[in-house]
């Protein structure tokens, strides 16, 4: 021990040299304010007085001794523990091993071996008898009896070894009270040699002193063997005698001393480890054993309780010392509920009559977490977040109630009022956490009038009358318009500006909920009347099936009429372009956003595709099937086929005009220009050449496609040219170039084909002379291009 004082006794005397040079300075200090008060007081100071400053001066010297003192104190207390320990090690430890060697060998050595020895204690003790059971060498009384007495020997020799040896002595008492466990519940489960109350007894004595005694130890030690080993013993050491009642008591009991132990520690390893044990065990036996009518009364009752005491198990510790609940401790509380809502849901669903309760299993789960969380908020026992996952709990399981006990349009409208409920009170009375818990509902909302549509709008027959809607006066449509409101009165709260979201949430979730919410309002106004016109059609359509009976024909022949069928696809594309009109003119007179205005650009030039692709393609059938006046003693195939393309035109029309008015506006700051003019004018040449098929169709001319189109399009360039040039625009001059470019390749390499002598003679003489036209303008008002080529 020379070698630690030695260097003990150069430190304090490098400290006693520091202290000596602080002690100095400090002597010069008062000096020199002693002086510098002098010449502010004339009063001169006494030698006398001078001397008692120097004198109340702290004094190194006494410093110094205090921190030797300290410090030799230290030291002989450091020598004392070695000494102990070097009497306890073999001569051979007095080599100085590695560090890392070292550490393993002691934890080796203190900590591995005597687990294991008495976890091998155990097993020995279980397996020896089971040996003595399975070849009757003793009888059933005497094997509990030397049990208890190897358990009460084992205990004994524990707590006489806890003075001086307290980690020893642990492990001993653990091991002593998990054997008491099973021979106390062989003795009871196996022989029947003690009485039920007699075990229970036993079983509540033992769970005591377990857990009064791994409080005193302070070890989680004695828990773990003491209380969670006893999971394994009755599974290592069972006969199968299929007494399961009686196993899952005695669960129970092992698990209400863990939560004994939760009001005054916080063992989280201890908490794990029994709760996945205990719904392990119950799920095993549930799923390979469980018959519902024998055990359905009994599986019902030991989920509740295990589910209680892991509920209080997990809320203990935490409420009383007013600790924060951290994720983990989240999770264990979700996960201890949702076990037990899916093990009783299928329990109950499994039961003739109790299959019925489930939305009141599905309520009642929510009100035991409404109690706790009323239990918390009132007499505030823990941070808000606890309170507010709590009543998270009972929203979730309010949620799910509402599709296990109501069906169709009833789940839809009450998670959709659920979900603005949430949204209200998180937005306006800034809690975030009610906020949050809206957003899955809105999707959930939303899928569900989704499934309500396609179940709804898909379910008429002809031979279903009771399945016929009205339009516009149906459950399906109220419930839609009451879904919108519940959306429209989100959406303003989220565009209210005086209400901000209670948290900052990151900016791609942000932008995610800003769009997802409008989108959802906006989805859901479109497919509402939509749905209704389409149903209507629908409707007219099955309606409208014929079964004739032909010459030469063994069965009838069936017809429906399909004009209704083209007529349902015009107007749905007529209502499509209304309602891209009502949304552009909305954005224009409110919301003037350019995010908006992009979004409902990109929705118009669909729209408008769609309807130039496929609707002008209805139109002329729906004129071809009135030229034709197939079946028209039975179908009426009026004047109203030919007129119906007019209203949808003036819908295009409309759409038009305001996509117009939108890349005119500043927000949006002319970006389409060139866009919208090409939009406009193909729009303009499809429908315009979808015209002059339709007019000459009725005529009777066969030329439609080909002489027509072909001057038509001449026609259209020259326009396009003079146009260009009037207005200066050299996009628009291009265009007409490439569009007359077209027409002279279909003129030669289709035209020609199939004209006679007359009508190409008709076509080449009008498309040279619009060439002819076209060129004498360029040459006339070339002053006039080249003048404005950079403004363009």
């Amino acid at each position: 021990m020379a070698e630690p004082n030695e260097k003990i006794d150069q430190l304090l005397e490098r400290i006693a040299v520091l202290v000596k040079k602080q002690d100095d300075f400090s002597r010069e200090i008062h000096l020199l304010r002693s002086e510098l008060n002098s010449l502010k007081n004339p009063t001169p100071i006494s030698a006398a007085e001078k001397v008692e400053i120097e004198t109340n001066i702290p004094s190194s010297e006494t410093y110094f001794a205090t921190q030797k003192a300290s410090a030799r104190a230290e030291v002989g207390s450091l020598q004392h523990q070695i000494k102990e320990e070097r009497m306890l090690q073999p001569d051979s430890t007095l080599n100085k091993p590695p560090k890392g060697k070292s550490n393993l060998e002691k934890f080796i050595g203190e900590n591995l071996i005597n687990k294991i020895g008495i976890a091998i204690t155990v097993i020995g003790v279980g397996i020896g008898a089971k040996y003595s059971i399975e070849n009757d060498l003793i009888s059933p009384l005497t094997r509990i009896i030397i049990g208890y007495l190897f358990g009460l020997g084992l205990l004994g020799v524990g707590l006489k070894l806890k003075r001086d040896y307290e980690n020893y002595s642990a492990v001993l008492v653990s091991g002593a009270m998990a054997i008491m466990y099973f021979i106390t519940y062989f003795a009871y489960g196996l022989y029947a040699l003690i009485p039920q109350i007699m075990a229970f007894v036993l079983m509540l004595v033992f769970t005591i002193f377990t857990v009064i005694a791994a409080i005193s130890y302070n070890r989680q030690l004695i828990a773990h063997i003491g209380l969670v080993g006893a999971y394994a013993v009755p599974f290592l050491l069972s006969e199968s005698s299929g007494n399961v009642a009686i196993l899952f008591s005695y669960m129970a009991m092992l698990n209400m001393g863990i939560l004994a132990i939760a009001f005054k520690k916080y063992w989280k390893p201890l908490y794990y480890v029994s709760f996945v044990l205990t719904w392990l065990i119950f799920l095993s036996w549930y799923i390979f054993k469980y018959q519902t009518s024998e055990h359905f009364v009994l599986a019902l009752v030991f989920i509740s309780i295990y589910f209680t005491l892991f509920y209080l198990i997990f809320l203990a510790y935490k409420l009383l010392q007013k600790e924060k609940f951290v994720g983990s401790d989240i999770a264990l509380l979700v996960l201890n509920s949702f076990l037990f809502y899916g093990i009783g849901y299928t329990i109950l669903d499994g039961h003739q009559t109790a299959g019925q309760l489930l939305g009141v299993f599905t309520l009642c789960n929510a009100m035991v977490h409404f109690i706790v969380s009323v239990l918390i908020y009132r007499k505030k026992l823990a941070d808000k977040n606890i309170h507010y996952l709590i009543a998270g709990m009972v929203l979730i399981f309010v949620t799910i109630a509402i599709p296990v006990q109501l069906n169709g349009n009833w789940v839809t409208l009450l998670w959709a009022g659920e979900a603005a409920l949430l949204f209200w009170i998180g937005r306006t009375k800034n809690v975030s956490f009610y906020e949050k818990l809206s957003y899955p509902l809105l999707f959930l909302a939303f899928f569900s009038i989704l499934q309500d549509w396609d179940s709804a709008y898909n379910a008429y027959y002809t031979q279903g009358s009771e399945a016929r809607i009205t339009p516009l006066l149906n459950v399906h449509f109220l419930s839609s318009l009451l879904f919108i409101a519940a959306f429209v009165f989100i959406n303003l709260l989220h565009q209210n500006k005086n209400y901000v979201p209670a948290y900052a949430p990151q900016r791609t979730i942000s932008k995610l909920i800003s769009f997802s919410i409008p989108a959802i309002l906006i989805v859901t106004i479109y497919y509402a009347f939509r749905l209704e016109i389409a149903s209507y059609w629908n409707q007219l359509f099955s309606d409208s099936i014929l079964k004739i009976n032909e010459e030469n024909q063994e069965f009838a022949t069936t017809y429906w009429n399909d004009d209704l069928h083209r007529l349902k696809t015009i107007w749905i594309l007529n209502y499509s372009l209304l309602f891209v009109s009502i949304l552009s003119f909305a954005n224009l007179i409110k919301f003037k956003s350019r995010t908006f205005g992009v979004i409902n650009l990109g929705l118009i030039l669909l729209v408008l595709c769609t309807f130039l692709v496929q609707g002008l393609y209805q139109l002329s059938e729906l004129r071809e099937s009135y030229l034709a006046q197939t079946l028209a003693h039975y179908y009426q195939r009026g004047i109203s086929n030919l007129w119906m393309r007019y209203i949808s035109f003036s819908f295009v029309a409309l759409a038009l005009y305001a996509c117009y008015k939108h890349i005119t506006q500043d927000f949006q700051k002319n970006t389409f220009k060139i866009g919208f003019e090409l939009l406009l004018h193909s729009t303009i040449l499809w429908i315009a050449s979808s015209e002059l098929i339709h007019w000459m169709d009725i005529f009777n001319s066969e030329q439609s496609y080909k002489l027509g189109l072909s001057i038509l399009w001449g026609l259209y360039s020259l326009f396009l040219i003079a146009f260009g040039i009037w207005k200066n625009n050299k996009p628009v001059r291009i265009g007409a170039i490439v569009l007359f470019g077209i027409t002279l390749v279909k003129l030669f390499f289709y035209d020609i084909s199939h004209l006679n002598t007359i009508a190409k003679t008709i076509v080449f003489v009008s498309l040279g002379l619009l060439l002819l036209v076209i060129s004498f303008l360029y040459t006339k008002y070339k002053h006039v291009i080249s003048d404005h080529e950079g403004d363009t």
